[in-house]
């Protein structure tokens, strides 16, 4: 496929990524405190789709890796704000089969398998390894939020999200420059100030309310 076309779809989701963060940012500041609005979640399930094809083209097994954990993450989230049903059966059913149907198209094709990703010429393992360790821990973030989303019975972005959040981009931040990577340095070089910005907003939040 035609690179600029690639680029582009891997750009469109690093705008979405960031523009979620933004509104997260702006909401957050007008009250406060850390809020985290429906709109972040479904726009993250989006972003997350294209994010995912734009792995799949580059052949990047770190960014599908990451993309496919917090897809379905993002869903949960969306269920938790009771806004999952509201979206049309047949649209749901496709979010929800997505990821499992290019996995299984991949394979039954032979187009690459998991022993190819681990092994592409153009990223040095080190540096894949990077990439991977940089992207799992952004991903844990999710499945810590996730977790104690489901314990608080909410939606909620707690101050451990934004730690996280904040180490794993360092890891990709540095992992891009080296990749030579603009969709990803793009996208973790705003995400590094939103992340500190919100650590900040919540130790100011508790030190009011103590």
């Amino acid at each position: 496929m035609n690179n600029i076309i690639i680029y582009s779809v891997g750009f469109i989701a690093q705008i979405l990524f960031s523009s979620r963060m933004i509104l997260q940012w702006i909401i957050s500041e007008k009250n406060k405190k850390v809020l985290t609005p429906v709109l972040f979640w479904e726009i993250s399930l989006f972003a997350s789709f294209l994010l995912f094809v734009y792995g799949y083209f580059r052949h990047d097994f770190s960014i599908m890796l990451g993309q496919t954990i917090t897809y379905y993450i993002y869903i949960r989230n969306i269920q938790l704000q009771n806004d999952w049903k509201k979206i049309h059966v047949i649209l749901r059913w496709f979010i929800l089969l997505f990821p499992a149907f290019i996995v299984w198209y991949s394979y039954n094709n032979n187009v690459y398998d998991l022993d190819n990703l681990l092994r592409n010429e153009a990223i040095p393992k080190w540096l894949l390894w990077t990439g991977i360790i940089g992207q799992v821990l952004f991903t844990l973030r999710f499945v810590y939020q996730w977790i104690y989303s489901e314990k608080k019975k909410d939606s909620v972005l707690p101050l451990g999200f934004w730690i996280i959040s904040l180490t794993g981009s360092l890891i990709i931040f540095i992992y891009a420059i080296i990749r030579k990577d603009p969709v990803l340095l793009a996208g973790h070089a705003i995400g590094l100030v939103i992340y500190t910005r919100n650590i900040i907003i919540i130790k100011k939040d508790v030190k009011i309310n103590s």
